[in-house]
């Protein structure tokens, strides 16, 4: 059965070193701690942890903004402090086999994990088509040709990153990123504030939490 799925590995950079100076009982907890935040973030963003690779994880998402939120999301977290190693991350997407069920094949998995095999600590790389599938708090880089280990020619990439908040940003309450208003969806508070979000899924997640508040979405 052919498929069109979006794709992202996601790998904590020198784990193995880590391992090595700081023991198996620090790196286990790092570890766990990756899992936690990447666990959470999918669930909330729509996106499914397809598995788990040793130090790193493979996320697939039938659309793709979810997925570029879900890793730039990851991305911010780890790099805020939820772990003392940084991750990178490569994202792509197109036509698979989905194999019994449950496992992907086709070139854009493979793609994928090349990515971010080449990615630098803290870099989220993506094929271009990633710049019209992306939240309005993610921006994207310049393209430009990278040599990927098996594949004949060079690919044409773009850098995925946060965009920069202006002095007026507001804080979504849920995933904690900072944006500007305009780009923000708003909620009204049961105590008459106004509440921010970066997406409808973190809106959806407070008004879980907050059901029978007397929320509800007013719109950017």
């Amino acid at each position: 059965m052919r498929v069109d799925r979006s794709f992202a590995f996601l790998d904590l950079c020198g784990f193995t070193s880590f391992t090595a100076t700081q023991g198996d009982d620090h790196a286990t907890s790092v570890l766990a701690s990756f899992r936690s935040c990447v666990r959470e973030i999918a669930s909330r963003r729509g996106v499914r942890i397809a598995k788990w690779l040793g130090d790193g994880a493979m996320i697939v998402a039938v659309e793709p903004e979810p997925l570029v939120a879900a890793v730039i999301e990851v991305e911010r977290k780890v790099a805020d402090g939820h772990s003392p190693l940084p991750i990178r991350a490569g994202i792509a997407k197109g036509a698979v086999i989905l194999f019994e069920g449950d496992d992907y094949i086709g070139t854009p998995v493979n793609l994928a994990a090349r990515l971010c095999d080449v990615a630098g600590p803290r870099q989220v790389l993506a094929v271009p088509v990633f710049a019209s599938f992306r939240p309005a708090w993610v921006v994207a880089g310049d393209c430009y040709p990278v040599a990927i280990p098996g594949f004949a020619d060079p690919v044409e990439l773009i850098r995925l990153s946060p965009r920069s908040a202006g002095p007026d940003a507001v804080t979504d309450p849920v995933c904690g990123l900072r944006l500007d208003p305009e780009i923000a969806t708003a909620s009204n508070g049961h105590d008459g504030t106004v509440v921010w979000f970066c997406s409808e899924s973190c809106a959806s997640a407070w008004s879980d939490t907050h059901a029978g508040a007397g929320e509800s979405a007013v719109g950017p």
